[in-house]
């Protein structure tokens, strides 16, 4: 085989085990209380995560393993840093940040989402970010009113 596909020294460089910093989005990092809770909680996993790698004797190991978690507890610190609480929405029946919103679409499909911030965002889950193209679209409106979506339109059935 030739020398040009294998390596001589088999240990790694750290430049091999860094990975690419999470990336932030910009704005504000509006957070539910829910929301901050969720980020605290994944920090704590990644630092114990961390702490874990830290332990094991084979450095190349090591590396491997704290790789992932070391980048996490930066992407988390700092977005538990900048974390702004939205207090629950009034009930005043208007889509806001932190509502749960039952719209019905064109084809008879009626779905549910909570507006959430972004890290806490799972639409599989019921929970989509207060910056995507729905919830722009719904914020704002109440029962019955209109609102385009993705070429379409959806009309809220409840919030809550």
């Amino acid at each position: 085989m030739s020398v040009a596909f294998t390596k001589e020294d088999s240990a790694e460089t750290a430049s091999e085990t860094m990975l690419p910093e999470r990336p932030i989005p910009d704005g504000p990092n509006l957070v539910t209380a829910e929301g901050l809770a969720l980020l605290q909680r994944d920090l704590e996993a990644a630092r114990s995560a961390y702490e874990a790698a830290m332990g094991v004797d084979d450095i190349n190991e090591r590396r491997r393993l704290a790789a992932i978690p070391f980048r996490d507890i930066r992407y988390l610190s700092e977005r538990v840093r900048t974390a702004q609480i939205v207090p629950p929405s009034p009930a005043d029946c208007t889509v806001r940040f932190g509502s749960t919103v039952t719209f019905e679409r064109e084809d008879g499909r009626i779905q549910t989402y909570r507006i959430v911030g972004d890290d806490e965002a799972d639409p599989s889950s019921g929970t989509i970010s207060f910056r995507s193209p729905i919830a722009r679209a719904l914020m704002g409106k109440t029962v019955d009113e209109v609102a385009s979506v993705a070429g379409g339109d959806v009309e809220i059935v409840s919030i809550s």
